[in-house]
């Protein structure tokens, strides 16, 4: 967790500003430029301390000399000047403050100090940055933005947040006629973060939705606090997260660090607080422009139209790849699209409805309704406009008229695809938004768009509460053995093989007369961690003799022998562990398991703590759900047991947060239904014992 000044007050003055102060030169005089393009109506002063003027404005010595405390300013001087304004800005009363210059935090401990020096120079007073872009308001006609943008003013729209100057920028010059409300830059976010940024988008009730692009998380609690409020407005908030390539996981020595990693982790983190997901930039503005337009869909069956059977094969083969269905017409609804449309014409879904109708706006507009009143979270027309400098698209825009007629008439949900994001020309869209008639670009971005826009819909359903769990003390480590291991969760009441700690040969003999054959033998010591890879365990031995020779090999490996009763009647083996993230703190995996569990990488991951339901449907997911279901007629498993397993594992994980660092069950062997699981192998690492918090 970072350290920082308290949170900001109220950014209204800052977000909508009435009088603008911009200091510095090159920059400065663009962010007024700016002012006057986008309309702005408020005061403008720049500062200055040698010209007379700036842009035609008169110019400012100094904050003590401007007419009254702006509203915004924006500081396009060096960062050691920066905080000298900061200070002045703060004491005369400033609203805030967009802190342009870099290299403070970014470039490391001297950064770091400067930063600091900035945010106690500031105060209660927030601002954006250092290292930061801007913003630009298009609701009101506002902005401290350095460059020119592609946006145009709204009365309504969604709200962008990101670090990024640069793919801000980029963002606003977007084509796809999406309603940008606020795009906001945040820089190093030293006193406004992404938290606090939702918590003042949620006070304008023009905003729609909210679109972030997540370089890091820096306030787990207070995002999820934010989040929270969000859903209680009923705005979706949708992100696409940088950084998604593998990283923290390689001190890790148990499974369960290497299948999730960081990347997993931020992303249960986000699926827990309600934030739906998309892995591309124009993804993320596809699906705002359906969260604009209507919210979240209610649901995953989608329908698909066109006049091509080409067309309507590239979306069944396309949302294969999506958690989207293409389901099917009942009986009744299939009559009435085939009453709109001749007989040779099969009816399904996704539907080829040819070209008979093709230019003839009213049939047209019967066949699209009769589908769209079957009841689906979305339905789409696939529609291409031809280029306007050589071609006439009149008898698409008989498409176009009808496909919004029926909406008129039937109120169902409905968005025109374009298969490639070229044959959208931004008007064509912009009259499709006007209309109520979403537009999407390229066909994998939209049912991209889609999937995340019912993923919001569930999530604003099921979003779990968030309470971060204490973080694991500093210090020095140690492995626990597997036999402590098994001893600590099995007080907890999780079922461990019947065993026997034992030293030599004819100990392990005795043992496994004593527990019953068939036995397996394993090497014990706490430097042990993954006796497959040096031949420390043995299985399936069946009589004392076998069990001798498979003693007389282990001895030396460990600093003992565990004898165990083998299980035999095993329907499936899972992973179930917990290991520590930076950000979010411990979390829960659950996965295939056995050798193979790194190399399947069929996991899921849930952050502390989770809820039987959010653990049950994660087994949903995994690939191993289908044998743990009874794979073609087979045994089902005891699906109960595996959470009952996973929240005695997760009580354990909250009651030792100061202490434990991983916790690794692999495999926990799955038997029949009611027959219960067992943990077949356990590795625990924690936090030595005077090096940890009381």
């Amino acid at each position: 967790m970072r350290e920082r000044a308290a949170l900001p007050g109220d950014l209204s003055r800052l977000l909508r500003p009435r009088s603008v102060a911009a200091f510095g030169g090159r920059v400065a005089a663009e962010v007024i430029r700016q002012l006057r393009a986008i309309g702005y109506d408020g005061a403008i002063w720049p500062v200055h301390p040698h010209r007379e003027e700036v842009e035609g404005e008169r110019a400012y010595r100094s904050v003590m000399d401007l007419p009254a405390p702006p509203d915004a300013a924006f500081l396009g001087v060096n960062r050691h000047v920066t905080i000298q304004i900061v200070e002045a800005l703060a004491a005369r009363g400033a609203g805030g403050a967009v802190v342009h210059a870099s290299g403070f935090s970014e470039t490391g401990e001297s950064g770091r100090t400067l930063q600091a020096r900035l945010i106690a120079a500031a105060g209660s007073m927030p601002f954006f940055g250092p290292n930061c872009y801007g913003f630009i308001n298009y609701l009101d006609g506002a902005l401290l933005w350095p460059d020119q943008h592609g946006g145009r003013r709204v009365d309504r729209g969604v709200a962008i947040v990101t670090q990024s100057g640069n793919v801000g920028l980029n963002l606003t010059m977007q084509r796809r006629a999406l309603p940008i409300g606020y795009l906001v830059t945040l820089g190093n976010q030293a006193t406004v973060d992404v938290a606090a940024m939702i918590e003042a988008l949620l006070c304008d009730e023009r905003v729609t939705a909210i679109g972030l692009h997540i370089e890091g998380i820096l306030d787990p609690s207070a995002l999820a606090r934010a989040t929270a409020r969000a859903r209680d407005r009923a705005i979706p908030i949708v992100a696409l997260k940088a950084g998604r390539s593998p990283a923290g996981a390689q001190l890790a020595i148990t499974h369960t660090a290497s299948l999730a990693g960081t990347d997993a982790v931020i992303d249960a983190f986000l699926r827990k607080i309600g934030i739906a997901q998309v892995r591309s930039i124009p993804a993320l503005l596809e699906c705002l422009k359906v969260l604009h337009l209507g919210g979240p869909l209610s649901g995953r069956d989608i329908a698909s139209m066109s006049c091509s059977g080409g067309e309507a094969a590239l979306m069944a083969d396309a949302v294969a790849g999506h958690r989207l269905r293409f389901r099917a017409l009942s009986a009744d609804q299939r009559a009435d699209v085939a009453a709109t449309l001749p007989e040779l014409v099969t009816i399904s879904n996704p539907l080829d409805y040819h070209t008979f109708s093709w230019g003839n706006e009213p049939a047209l507009t019967r066949t699209f309704a009769a589908v769209m009143r079957a009841g689906y979270a979305m339905t789409l027309l696939i529609l291409d406009f031809p280029r306007l400098d050589r071609c006439s698209d009149r008898d698409w825009m008989a498409s176009a008229n009808a496909i919004i007629a029926a909406f008129r008439e039937t109120g169902a949900r409905v968005a025109v695809v374009a298969t490639l994001p070229e044959a959208m020309p931004e008007e064509r869209a912009m009259a499709l938004i006007e209309a109520g008639v979403t537009p999407l670009l390229g066909i994998d971005e939209a049912l991209a768009a889609l999937e995340a826009a019912a993923d919001a819909g569930e999530l604003a359903i099921h979003a779990e509460p968030y309470r971060l769990i204490a973080r694991v003390s500093q210090g020095s480590s140690r492995s626990l053995t597997e036999w402590e291991g098994k001893r600590l969760l099995a007080e907890r009441g999780l079922a461990v093989p019947r065993g026997e700690l034992v030293r030599t040969r004819g100990d392990a003999v005795e043992a496994a007369r004593a527990i019953g054959f068939p036995v397996a033998l394993k090497a014990v010591g706490t430097e042990i961690a993954h006796k497959t890879e040096i031949g420390g365990i043995k299985l399936g031995l069946h009589d004392p003799t076998a069990v001798a020779d498979a003693a007389g090999a282990l001895l030396g490996l460990g600093d003992a022998i565990l004898v165990e009763r083998m299980v035999t009647d095993v329907i499936a083996e899972l992973i179930l562990g917990i290991s520590q993230d930076p950000v979010v703190g411990p979390y829960l995996v659950i996965g295939s398991g056995g050798i193979f569990a790194e190399l399947v990488g069929d996991s899921r991951v849930l952050v502390l703590p989770a809820t039987r339901q959010e653990i049950d449907e994660a087994i949903g997911w995994l690939r191993v759900a289908r044998l743990l279901n009874g794979f073609r007629g087979g045994p089902r498993g005891d699906l109960d047991a595996v959470v009952d397993a996973a929240m005695i594992v997760q009580a354990f994980a909250i009651d030792h947060a100061n202490r434990l660092l991983e916790l690794d069950i692999n495999p926990l062997l799955v038997r029949a239904k009611g027959c219960g699981v067992v943990a077949a192998d356990v590795l625990i690492r924690v936090i030595e014992e005077e090096n940890a918090d009381d």
